[in-house]
């Protein structure tokens, strides 16, 4: 059986790479989707604070001047939350017994919801040191948010990991890396397509977030009631993440011969992945952000 797949495009990591002496300076597409990101949240944001009419009281939280200094702490915390979350939602054992490891963050691993975390903390820090609203800036932080996640999905992409489960379907991508071993069907050897998943997720956690919230800002005005937009956020990602890992890979660590599908909490036949277990609080916390301010 040899069934109809997309073989993945020979694309590079690197963007470019420059050798200065024994070391090896190099741009990546997951650094360039975290630099963008963080530029475009910036530049929205300020405008966001340049137009008083669309906060309650038609006033601003605060001055546009003051949102270079959110983006510092924006960007510690996401680096802090993000590789200390992977370090203890998913290899808590190896970085454990490997202490040294921890910071090396250019090779890899870090977790959105960690990332998340840290960024509450970090806004939570500016908002009492600056005297502002803390739900309100939540609420420019979680516009701007998708823009830099669907960035950094389409990077996964590029970089050719975190991709999906085996499959049939005529969109399956074969990733290079991605043998047959695991697959369920009667494969040629090095040739398993699987779901492209980190382009589900660009897509639903990216441009289909942004675009409902971009909507609710500017069209319905919801940013006069502070704390919507951050409920939406943070409801609309957990659902959008729950639901892409039906079809994303478990994580390797997770995989064992007696749990081929990597579940972390077993239910019969089916079960639940890191990604959903860590949703599921996102997803509650979410709808209950909402209600509680719908009836304020």
């Amino acid at each position: 059986m040899t069934p109809f797949a997309i073989v993945f495009p020979d694309l590079s990591p690197e963007i470019f790479s420059i050798p200065i002496g024994n070391f090896n300076f190099a741009l990546r597409w997951y650094a360039l989707a975290y630099i963008t990101g963080f530029l475009a949240g910036w530049w929205i944001i300020q405008r966001l604070m340049q137009r008083p009419n669309l906060w309650p009281a038609n006033t601003a939280p605060m001055e546009a001047a003051k949102v270079e200094g959110l983006l510092t702490y924006v960007i510690i915390g996401v680096i802090l939350g993000g590789r200390l979350g992977f370090v203890l939602f998913y290899q808590p054992g190896y970085y454990l017994a490997n202490p040294g490891e921890i910071l090396r963050v250019w090779e890899g691993g870090m977790s959105f919801h960690g990332g998340f975390a840290g960024v509450i903390v970090a806004g939570l820090i500016f908002c009492q040191r600056h005297v502002v609203p803390p739900l309100q800036i939540a609420d420019a932080m979680a516009l701007v948010a998708p823009i830099g996640i669907g960035l950094g999905r389409v990077s996964n992409f590029i970089n050719a990991e975190l991709w999906g489960r085996p499959t049939l379907q005529p969109w399956g991508v074969i990733f290079p890396g991605a043998n047959a071993q695991n697959c369920p069907w009667d494969w040629p050897v090095d040739y398993c397509a699987r779901h492209p998943t980190q382009l589900y997720e660009a897509a639903l956690e990216g441009l289909v977030l942004f675009v409902l919230l971009a909507f609710l800002v500017w069209r319905r005005g919801w940013l006069k009631r502070p704390g919507l937009i951050t409920g939406v956020f943070v409801a609309g990602y957990g659902l959008a993440r729950f639901t892409v890992e039906i079809w994303r890979q478990a994580d390797a660590q997770f995989i064992t011969p007696d749990n081929p599908m990597g579940h972390v909490i077993s239910l019969g036949p089916l079960g639940l992945s890191m990604g959903q277990l860590l949703s599921l609080p996102m997803i509650a916390i979410g709808i209950g952000l909402l209600l509680w301010r719908r009836r304020a």
